[in-house]
């Protein structure tokens, strides 16, 4: 009978210890809640932070590592006026025409002149963990030009330095100004007619909290849009001076992108998401300018609904275009190096290389081959992937030569083009490869070295320098990776010599990478998939001396000349016949039955480029061609 009692007491005793430690979770937990207000269910907390606890000191701002330099400028002095003694200055006959705006921080879109603000008040901020990890911060923009206006507020991510920027605008005078009892004319700005509150942190609650905060929408008056919110920490409605709408036929459509806050993820009472916006219609013809503003709402709705709308540029001759003269200056300063794997064997070559040693053109009419001039005069040029005609490697012994590339010939294929309606200009840097190496397969721990998949002859790989056209800043650079990419703003990039970054292409298939490291294409989670390795090696390519601008639309016609070989719009390798499900079907096969079937999945979901079926096209048929890159 003891026995028995004493083990309901040592039970009694562990529930009471236990009990103890739960009431004293749950008084640590309250006085925690007290002190921040907290909105929880089950583990997942969402904070909305005290001013004392989140008062916002000076922002940290990034900057490259090296000035900007100071840009060569047009100098508009006539026929007779031509300045020979600078170099850094030229001439032209219109005042208006790429060069002539670039870099002056202002640019005009038509009607409306706007500039680039980048430094920032800070308005009100929430954290999205209880260890304060996870912040967004909402910004008001500062030191804003003599008879311009603001547009809307900024809204980042707290885990990055502030790095972002917001448009403002003024109303370019007319050359005939309309007449002021004309009942017709609406002027390009306007006032909100008031504004509605989109989302409030305070949600009624007893607690006493110094600070809320309040996203509000402005009103536009009838025929005008807005562009963005306004946010305050207090509960009464921003002025209408605050922020200017614009008038319709000014504006282009937004779409929302790159969500910064969704709090229905975390059970909040009031939930808030948050977007980055960007024009719909983007590439070389797309005219929607990026304001840089936020979009937010407390459901899933679209922007449409909540009339939020970017700038157009009617400005046609894209005149905050760099010239050409600024394009080399822009490749010099900011022309990154490119790093290749120590155990690359597949390594680049200029084009003209991989013609004088040997590549052959190829046609359904014409099965021996023929050679290919130094300058692919004798390649089809126009049209479409038609399948008629494709290149391939030398059929004699320099077959194998060929394949491993030429280094010292190397250089970067530069494609410029108005990014943003004009606002950043796009340096598309394309590199060749003679041959795509075999892939390797990563399955958890297990490396698999494919012997065909993969490989194919003749490889187009790319990345982008995308500039502010407000200052010739270097913004991003998007990192072309097989059938994605991704943009990497620049504080997040490494930086070889002053503003000139390093780009490190992957072995065998050259996609390009920001940092060294292993990276998995398909389930990074799962550890399966294509592996991509970037390192740095002594194989490199400096794009800022190693380069050839092969095209600029917008300069117009003659200024830059295409070479003969970016006209051919066909295959630059033949199509491969082999049968590559059976050999990643054998590394199925012999692995253990629990993993056999999410392998498998993720196969089936990897792009067939890896599989080597046929050699790509060049550059002009891409779609980031004429568009913009896919982000």
């Amino acid at each position: 009978m003891r026995r028995y009692i004493n083990a309901v007491v040592k039970i009694l005793t562990f529930f009471q210890l236990g009990f103890h430690l739960i009431l004293k979770y749950i008084v640590k937990l309250t006085i925690f809640c007290r002190g921040d207000k907290m909105m929880m269910m089950g583990c997942k907390c969402f904070v909305w932070s005290r001013v004392t606890d989140f008062t916002q000191p000076e922002p940290e701002y990034f900057s490259l590592p090296d000035p900007i330099p100071q840009w060569p400028q047009v100098n508009f002095l006539g026929l007779d006026g031509v300045n020979f003694g600078n170099p850094l200055i030229y001439n032209f006959k219109e005042s208006s025409c790429p060069g002539s705006g670039f870099a002056t921080s202002v640019i005009k879109l038509g009607e409306l002149e706007v500039c680039q603000i980048t430094k920032f008040e800070f308005i009100w901020g929430c954290n999205m963990s209880t260890d304060g990890k996870h912040n967004i911060s909402f910004y008001k923009p500062v030191g804003i030009p003599d008879g311009f206006s603001t547009l809307g507020y900024y809204c980042q991510s707290n885990e990055k330095p502030l790095r972002g920027f917001v448009l403002v605008a003024r109303e370019l005078a007319r050359k005939q100004e309309r007449p002021t009892n004309n009942s017709d004319y609406m002027p390009a700005l306007m006032n909100p007619v008031d504004y509605s509150l989109v989302w409030s942190s305070n949600d009624g609650g007893d607690e006493n909290f110094d600070v809320f905060g309040y996203l509000w929408l402005p009103q536009p008056p009838e025929g005008y849009k807005a562009l963005g919110f306004v946010v305050t920490n207090k509960s009464e409605k921003p002025d209408l001076e605050e922020v200017k709408c614009v008038r319709a036929d000014l504006t282009d459509t937004c779409e929302a992108y790159r969500l910064i806050v969704n709090t229905r993820s975390n059970f909040s009472k009031i939930p808030l998401i948050v977007w980055n916006t960007r024009p719909l219609h983007r590439g070389i013809y797309g005219r929607g300018v990026s304001v840089g503003t936020f979009y937010c709402n407390s459901y899933l709705t679209s922007v449409e609904e909540q009339n939020i709308a970017c700038l157009k540029n009617f400005d046609h001759s894209l005149h905050a275009m760099p010239s050409m003269v600024q394009i080399h200056e822009l490749v010099g300063h900011y022309g990154p190096t490119i790093f290749f794997h120590p155990d690359e064997v597949y390594l680049p070559s200029s084009v003209s290389w991989f013609f004088r040693n040997g590549a052959l053109l190829y046609s359904g009419r014409n099965p021996i081959g023929e050679a290919i001039d130094s300058e692919g005069s004798n390649l089809p040029g126009g049209g479409t992937n038609d399948g008629k005609y494709w290149i391939d490697l030398p059929c004699d012994s320099g077959r194998e030569n060929v394949k491993h590339g030429n280094l010292e010939s190397a250089k970067l294929y530069i494609h410029v083009k108005p990014a943003l309606g004009g606002s950043f200009t796009d340096i598309v840097m394309w590199v060749f490869c003679p041959f795509n190496g075999p892939g390797t397969l990563k399955i958890g721990l297990m490396d698999f070295a494919l012997s065909k998949i993969g490989q194919h002859v003749g490889d187009w790989e790319h990345f982008t320098l995308r500039i502010s056209n407000f200052t010739g800043e270097l913004w991003s650079i998007y990192f072309s990776q097989h059938s994605g990419g991704q943009w990497v703003e620049s504080f997040d990039l490494e930086f070889i010599k002053g503003n000139k970054a390093i780009i490190y292409s992957s072995r065998n298939g050259h996609a390009s990478f920001p940092h060294p490291g292993n990276y998995i294409q398909g389930s990074s989670k799962l550890g399966i998939g294509v592996r991509n390795d970037a390192a740095h090696s002594g194989f490199s390519v400096d794009s800022s001396r190693q380069y050839e601008i092969v095209a600029a639309e917008y300069l117009g016609d003659g200024v830059v000349k295409e070479p003969c070989w970016l006209q051919y719009m066909r295959k630059w390798g033949p199509t491969i016949s082999y049968d590559s499900r059976t050999e990643l079907d054998k590394i199925i096969n012999i692995l253990p039955l629990m993993v056999r079937y999410s392998v498998e999945n993720i196969f089936n979901k990897l792009p067939l480029e890896l599989y080597g079926e046929e050699g790509p096209t060049g550059p002009k048929e891409k779609n980031n061609w004429i568009g913009d890159e896919r982000w």
